[in-house]
């Protein structure tokens, strides 16, 4: 009998397609280390491993940089990339390695900044650009340090310019064990290349295919089988925002996210969460089930007295939960309702008026009282 998650992924695929319409530089510094290099425009990449000796050569990792034209017949991945750089000094200590091999097994698909590497759980396990060779991310209780195979992160986020990510490491990593995937193995995804298109199609490409990634070990495995069931239509858009629940929230009640997936996602809209705390209540975000739309119901602000973001009445409790430069992903407890779009709508902005909020007047009483018991209505769904 086919498993619960099985028929989730099996209904993905069977959803009717409608076309759509529509880091952080680390505080350790070092001087043997040269200032990273400017960010080169999006237009200069064909490939993000074609500039990727530059980048090494410039942040003074010259044996990487020599080595860097082998990744490009090594691997057949085209997606954005995280390098653990060892500086030369430490691989003179190992004269018998193969720098070429060490790049490979040091470089992972994705798109691993300082402050993801922090969100990942302790031991996970990243496969790396050499087939059947995984890195294991470790840190300390409060993640302060990360660990990567063993060896410190001392300079991280050297370089990030939204395809490429350099990590400088205290140390270089051996050659990695062939069995170092044999827990909880982390597989990079692969896909069709499409047609030659134009520069913003190929960001996007490489912007899904992160995504598609990092969600897959964060618990957003089912996510991720979405993207990918939709990827072809996705990846015309110039941007998305995606509402998301993990795959234990859709397992233990929350299967209608899965059938709704189009009525989560925003588009042509990237919505980080400084921009969702600065929509004002009544606020309406078209999405990609085509006629349905979303509205902010309680309005953010980032303030200590401030409510936290709804959309529908549903709270965002994990905004930012994975972000790069075509996509945002902020995470949900339970699926979106659908609402009275006019109806909530005009309650939102009664509950924005400053006569709604200090309820002056019935029509803001009862709108107040209306989303209060509404909003607790929906947080108890599913127990969850």
């Amino acid at each position: 009998m086919a498993t619960l998650q099985q028929l989730l992924i099996l209904a993905f695929i069977l959803l009717p397609t409608i076309t759509a319409t529509a880091v952080n530089r680390g505080s350790s510094k070092t001087s043997s280390l040269p200032p990273p290099p400017p960010a080169p425009e999006f237009q200069e990449y064909t490939h993000p491993l074609h500039l990727f000796g530059h980048v090494l050569a410039d942040l003074g990792f010259q044996d990487f940089a020599a080595a860097a034209p082998s990744l490009s017949t090594a691997t057949a991945w085209q997606g954005p990339i995280t390098v653990f750089a060892p500086t030369d000094s430490s691989l003179l200590t190992c004269p018998s390695c193969s720098v070429p091999v060490l790049l490979q097994e040091h470089t992972v698909p994705g798109l691993f900044h300082l402050r993801y590497l922090r969100t990942l759980a302790f031991g996970t396990k990243i496969e790396t650009l050499a087939t059947g060779r995984c890195l294991t991310i470790t840190s300390t209780n409060n993640a302060s340090k990360i660990f990567v195979a063993g060896v410190e992160v001392t300079h991280p986020d050297l370089f990030n310019d939204g395809i490429v990510v350099v990590h400088g490491l205290q140390g270089y990593v051996s050659h990695l064990s062939p069995h170092s995937c044999s827990l909880e193995r982390m597989t990079s995804l692969s896909f069709l290349t499409p047609p030659p298109t134009q520069a913003p199609s190929f960001v996007m490409r490489l912007m899904l295919k992160d995504a598609m990634l990092r969600l897959g070990i964060s618990g957003y495995s089912i996510l991720a089988v979405a993207l990918r069931v939709k990827y072809a239509e996705l990846m015309n858009l110039s941007a998305i925002t995606v509402f998301a629940l993990e795959d234990a929230a859709i397992l233990s009640g929350g299967h209608e996210y899965v059938t709704d997936f189009r009525f989560h996602v925003v588009p042509n809209r990237l919505l980080l969460a400084g921009d969702l705390e600065h929509l004002p209540a009544g606020t309406v975000l078209p999405t990609m089930d085509l006629g349905h739309e979303l509205v902010v119901t309680t309005a953010g602000g980032g303030g200590p007295w401030a409510a936290p973001t709804r959309i529908n009445y549903v709270k965002i409790n994990s905004p930012d939960l994975m972000y790069n430069l075509k996509m945002a992903v902020h995470g949900l407890s339970i699926p979106f309702p659908r609402l009275n779009l006019t109806a909530v709508s005009g309650l939102a902005k009664i509950e924005r008026s400053a006569y709604g909020r200090a309820g002056l007047e019935l029509t803001g009483n009862a709108a107040v009282g209306y989303s209060s018991s509404w909003t607790a209505e929906i947080e108890d769904h599913y127990g969850l």
